[in-house]
């Protein structure tokens, strides 16, 4: 039986109002020569580069036509296209022709911490109760909602779509893209501090999430934070039914007892007058407080929330966001290892202090290295776009409870100096003012048995360092 097209030459150019030059069938879309697939839609758009460029390669590499303003150079008047006036204004009208024509239930997520992990524990919670679309990667901007809009297949049941933003002003816009029935936000921390006066400011744009809400729709909302009262005013100003979610007694669903157990999080609750208990396969109180929020986003679609509780232990974060791994150092001695949590995606307060509550939970092997004391050591990288009081938050994590259970904190950065010099001496590790130094130093910093945690903005490149110390390993192997 041949599969249904995900888009054919005529709606695409009946969504888009474009001129397609020919009879043609996508099975999916992309934005990137390297990653396309043959029979994708590829799609020039303008970033770094000009897709108008990639064009040529995409049709050779398998592509079923290409979305572009005008004919490329290089490329034969007769060859596949969809020729438009604004590749951009395009895709976002393909995402809205694609939401339009779907009976999907959408969920809507953003946040200032957690909303790439909590989504992919939506999936992965939701692909068992139907057929789930989500967001690849972080894809959450101005082309990453459309685009994921784009690529959902006209018989998905429930569609997870992440928003994100950097500015005032684009969570509201993506979201009427998305028109989603239950929006989530699982928390406002200090993030992007230099486009917004204030936390408030950020709430508030966190909160227009509810602009593009369905009528009768739910918001799911985080009331342990100081802001709450911020999202839901903005939530019930748009007719939208509240429910709360985090740890205080106020919250419709609440993680009463949490429990962090080296590589794992043991929840226990009550999801409205329902008691849940439930195993995240990863250390972190944020983890399980987001997976609170998970099973209310589950009750307000009305599915099953005790089936969602098993299958929240099925998800494990991503590269990158708290995954762990154990590096093996050498080829013979099986015991030779050290654990990594690659957590150096991006940074704020908020969220290297959960980071480093993991840390402090971890189980460290004694007796193994030329220490002989397994360790628990922090390598933090600067936290970026915090505006003017940076130095002071980064100064401020030496006050962090989880510091008394660490061993060493070693800092990169100008702005992470600013900790080194609040640290107490025991704690003192080692400061470079860039990635490229630590990655020249980390692997005379760590040895058998030690759990070591790399954690700080995407922009401080401490991915460097992660990418160093795999390079260690033998053979590198889970954890989990």
């Amino acid at each position: 039986m041949t599969a249904t097209p995900l888009w054919t030459a005529t709606e695409a150019a009946t969504a888009t109002g474009g001129k397609a030059t020919a009879d043609w069938q996508a099975s999916g879309v992309s934005i990137d020569t390297r990653t396309i697939r043959p029979g994708n839609l590829f799609v020039a758009l303008k970033a770094a580069r000009d897709g108008h460029d990639f064009v040529a390669q995409a049709l050779e590499k398998g592509a079923a036509a290409a979305l572009v303003s005008r004919v490329p150079e290089g490329v034969a008047a007769d060859a596949p296209l969809l020729i438009v006036p604004d590749v951009l204004a395009a895709l976002e009208d393909l995402g809205r022709a694609a939401r339009a024509r779907s009976d999907a239930r959408v969920i809507g997520i953003t946040g200032s911490v957690g909303k790439t992990s909590t989504k992919e524990m939506l999936r992965t919670v939701l692909s068992g109760q139907g057929r789930t679309h989500a967001a690849e990667a972080s894809y959450n901007n101005h082309w990453g909602v459309p685009l994921t809009l784009a690529r959902m297949p006209a018989d998905t049941e429930f569609a997870v779509i992440e928003i994100g933003m950097n500015h005032p002003g684009e969570i509201a816009p993506l979201s009427k893209l998305a028109r989603p029935h239950v929006v989530m936000i699982t928390t406002v921390a200090a993030a992007h501090l230099e486009a917004f006066e204030s936390l408030d400011g950020i709430a508030h744009e966190k909160a227009s999430i509810a602009d593009g809400l369905e009528p009768g729709g739910v918001a799911v909302l985080n009331g342990d934070i100081e802001t709450s009262h911020i999202l839901q005013d903005r939530a019930r100003a748009h007719g939208a039914r509240v429910s709360l979610f985090g740890e205080g007694p106020q919250n419709d669903h609440r993680a009463e007892k949490i429990t962090l157990v080296d590589t794992t999080t043991v929840v226990q609750g009550q999801a409205g007058d329902m008691p849940v208990l439930f195993k995240v396969m990863a250390a972190g109180r944020h983890f399980a407080v987001n997976g609170m929020g998970v099973i209310a986003v589950v009750d307000a679609l009305g599915l099953d929330a005790g089936l969602a509780a098993t299958d929240i232990g099925h998800w494990a974060p991503p590269a990158g966001r708290g995954a762990r791994e154990r590096i093996s150092l050498d080829p013979v001695e099986d015991d030779q290892t050290f654990e990594l949590i690659d957590d150096a995606f991006n940074a704020n307060p908020t969220s290297i202090a959960a980071a480093l509550e993991v840390l402090a939970a971890a189980r460290t092997d004694d007796g193994k290295g030329r220490v002989a004391r397994g360790r628990r050591i922090a390598i933090l990288g600067d936290m970026l776009e915090l505006g003017p009081d940076e130095i002071a938050m980064h100064a401020e994590l030496a006050a962090l409870p989880w510091m008394a259970q660490l061993d060493r904190v070693h800092c990169v950065g100008p702005r992470m100096h600013h900790l080194h010099a609040a640290l107490p001496e025991r704690l003192r590790g080692e400061w470079v003012d860039d990635a490229e130094k630590m990655v020249t130093r980390a692997p005379h910093l760590i040895d058998a048995g030690d759990v070591v945690l790399v954690k700080g903005s995407k922009g401080s490149r401490v991915s460097l360092v992660v990418d160093a110390l795999r390079k260690l390993g033998q053979s590198p192997r889970s954890s989990e």
